[in-house]
């Protein structure tokens, strides 16, 4: 079997031989090179052609985003990112993400001899989902004028949808490729749009600075869910990281539910978690998205949401980064409309302009 050739970018010695270790105790992988600096990286990866790089993000010579982004340019390969579980680490990270990163690991700031072994499952994981990734590029979007009349940050938005019934609610699961393809949903609604309920897999500390980035660039509110907190039109709410997310009724409102609780298929928040009370609690006035993501997280709730009365869009295998939570869904029976990327918003506008339940003004 053909073994996957990574190289390890990263600044500190002691990082460098503890991910080399980790990777070369797995039978499908091999540590091919370990470089301390891009310069050097950019070398090895001339010369050893690796399927997958591990990179730092702060490291001397040049920044690990400015080498990314020249990597993302010249020669599109996986990279799974190393970062540092802080406030800043987690903003970079997400630029990083932007940039064509497919996935990142948090690496803990003390004892990281034992943490990183810790995380050892979690890194080859992340290392082989990248081998088999489909790396592609979105294409460029143009800048739009928010509400306040600042400048937002991606798309031609679409018109405003008109008065439709508020129990109307957009549910979006995805997994490895997902902070992007989510990012490309967001930016298309409108400020009128239902409430979105959002769970990505992603650890604690990282989903504050994705709601707030996706924040400064839709026309919606994006923050949070925080427990307790109406669910409202024009606003879209994210599962915290390591929280699972629900939703439930209180009187005539939906409520945002966030609690701890066991992993559900692995995952902590869970897609499976979100999508089974939507079936329960919205039924027929849900819209389901399933987006990019390994697995097959929330796939049978996402039936159950259809078989409630939703209405539901998965990602095509052309435009996912990784095919597995959408094709899961799809063998589910749980598409109504399996579309592009950049095509499900405008369907599901299209979709919510023509309903029978809108408001009539």
């Amino acid at each position: 079997m053909k073994k996957i050739k990574v190289v390890v970018v990263d600044d500190s010695a002691l990082v460098r031989s503890l991910l080399a270790e980790i990777i070369n105790k797995q039978s499908d992988m091999t540590c091919v090179g370990a470089a301390n600096d891009p310069l050097i990286a950019r070398e090895m990866i001339r010369d050893l052609n690796p399927d997958v790089i591990t990179l730092d993000i702060e490291m001397p010579k040049m920044d690990g985003l400015d080498f990314l982004g020249r990597l993302m340019r010249l020669r599109p390969m996986p990279v799974v990112m190393i970062s540092t579980l802080t406030e800043r680490g987690a903003e970079v990270t997400m630029r990083a993400l932007e940039l064509g990163a497919i996935d990142f690991v948090a690496k803990p700031r003390i004892g990281l001899t034992d943490g990183l072994k810790e995380l050892s499952a979690n890194i080859v994981e992340k290392i082989r989902i990248a081998a088999a990734a489909q790396i592609k590029r979105t294409p460029p979007t143009q800048a739009v004028a928010r509400p306040d009349g600042s400048s937002g940050g991606s798309v031609a938005l679409n018109a405003p949808i008109g008065r439709i019934s508020t129990e109307k609610l957009v549910c979006i699961g995805a997994s490895t490729g997902g902070t992007e393809a989510i990012k490309e949903i967001l930016t298309r609604l409108p400020a009128d749009a239902p409430g979105v309920v959002i769970t990505q897999h992603m650890p604690p500390g990282f989903t504050t600075s994705f709601a707030t980035r996706l924040n400064s660039l839709c026309q919606i509110t994006v923050q949070e869910a925080v427990h307790g907190s109406r669910i409202l039109p024009g606003h879209a709410y994210i599962a915290p990281g390591g929280k699972h997310f629900r939703i439930d009724r209180s009187g005539a409102n939906y409520v945002c539910v966030v609690e701890e609780g066991e992993l559900v298929n692995r995952h902590r928040p869970s897609v499976e978690v979100l999508f089974k009370s939507a079936a329960k609690v919205v039924g027929k006035n849900a819209y389901g998205i399933m987006l990019t993501g390994m697995g097959g997280d929330g796939a049978k709730a996402m039936k159950e949401m259809k078989d409630a009365g939703s209405y539901n869009y998965v990602q095509d295998e052309a435009s996912c980064i990784v095919f597995g939570m959408p094709r899961e869904a799809i063998l589910c029976g749980a598409a109504d409309e399996v579309l592009p990327l950049l095509d499900i918003a405008p369907a599901l506008l299209q979709r919510l302009k023509g309903s029978s339940d809108r408001y009539r003004v």
